[in-house]
């Protein structure tokens, strides 16, 4: 869930007239107090213009759901490799993953899902956001895209979502689960968090004239740092109101505090108790509980901090966030059947007399 709040009102661009650099005759005191020229600007609207998902990801689908009238969205990118499946956060989208699925494409398949309630996703009940509900929805998609014999499966979290994919570990019934990637969720300073959560949510901006303006606010505000990335994911957190005639939040999160604590309590025994490789991100200023600080004493799993960036680790820095997630994918030996033994022969292929 994004965590942002005071954020600043919106301040229109300047126009280039007011950036006119006057001569100067002397040089000045210092280096520090000459202007450099400006660059020719871009207008607000085109710097934040949206950007089609089609410059990431390699296609998108509708999964419908058996038994149900759920349909999941779901963007895919690669042909190899294991399956390197993303769930974003509270309030964001599959998108969120964008600038990440066209680096992990490359060596391995990325699939990035809406959750219920968020994206193009469609379900019965939008605002049961419980993880219980929420896992076996993830289950559900598996189980639609890959039948009953799923690819290795590397899930890749983000702070909600983060807690969905330990749930969806902790169930045990994903046979080809290969890895665990958790990105800035801390069970301890989550549930801490919580009492502020409301007034969070009430202090942003509800209503955008434009898409571009709410892009330029996710930028502006400090909520994402990284304009390609908001440029591409924003527009899909988004709808239109018509009675408002305006943009607003495409998922109410205001309306599902009821399940916000349930997101993280256990979360870390949980985390802990998964038997594949886990990797956890920090973007530097959450703090371990007891749990994690004695799992990681013990070497249950892999702890990086990353620095220069906000909650949306993956938006902010997509670059380096994809070469941990590959890095970790390689370190582990995670192939597209498994956990791969040097020296083993796989099961297509003759072994050599």
């Amino acid at each position: 869930m994004d965590s942002s709040s005071n954020l600043n009102p919106l301040r229109e661009d300047t126009s280039e007239e007011d950036h006119v650099v006057e001569p100067i005759d002397e040089a000045p005191a210092s280096v520090f107090a000459a202007r450099p020229l400006r660059p020719p600007s871009t207008s607000s609207s085109e710097k934040y213009s949206p950007v089609e998902w089609t410059s990431y990801f390699d296609k998108e689908d509708d999964v419908s759901i058996t038994g149900s009238d759920d349909v999941f969205h779901v963007y895919m990118a690669g042909t190899e490799g294991p399956v390197v499946l993303c769930l974003h956060g509270g309030g964001y989208s599959g998108l969120s993953f964008s600038i990440v699925a066209s680096k992990i494409k490359e060596k391995a398949r990325v699939v990035a899902m809406d959750l219920r309630g968020h994206g193009k996703s469609v379900s019965e009940n939008e605002l049961e956001l419980s993880l219980e509900t929420m896992s076996n929805d993830v289950l559900a998609v598996i189980k639609e895209l890959y039948g009953d014999s799923p690819p290795a499966i590397v899930l890749v979290g983000h702070s909600m979502g983060g807690s969905v994919a330990v749930q969806v570990a902790a169930n045990k019934t994903l046979s080809s689960l290969a890895g665990l990637v958790v990105v800035d969720v801390v069970e301890g300073t989550a549930i801490a968090s919580l009492i502020h959560m409301q007034k969070i949510l009430s202090n942003r901006m509800q209503h955008f004239p434009s898409i571009q303006k709410a892009i330029e606010y996710s930028v502006r505000g400090g909520s994402l740092r990284n304009i390609d990335s908001a440029r591409v994911s924003i527009p899909t957190t988004l709808k239109y109101d018509d009675s408002k005639q305006c943009y607003v939040y495409r998922t109410r999160l205001e309306e599902t505090e009821q399940y916000w604590k349930g997101w993280y309590d256990g979360l870390s025994e949980k985390f802990l108790s998964s038997p594949v490789p886990k990797l956890l991100l920090l973007a530097g200023t959450d703090r371990l509980d007891r749990t994690l600080t004695i799992g990681q004493m013990q070497g249950k799993f892999q702890m990086i901090v990353v620095k220069h960036t906000g909650h949306a680790i993956q938006e902010d820095v997509p670059e380096e966030f994809a070469n941990l997630v590959l890095n970790f994918i390689s370190r582990n030996r995670i192939g597209p059947n498994g956990v791969e033994i040097p020296g083993m022969w796989k099961p297509s292929q003759q072994p050599k007399t």
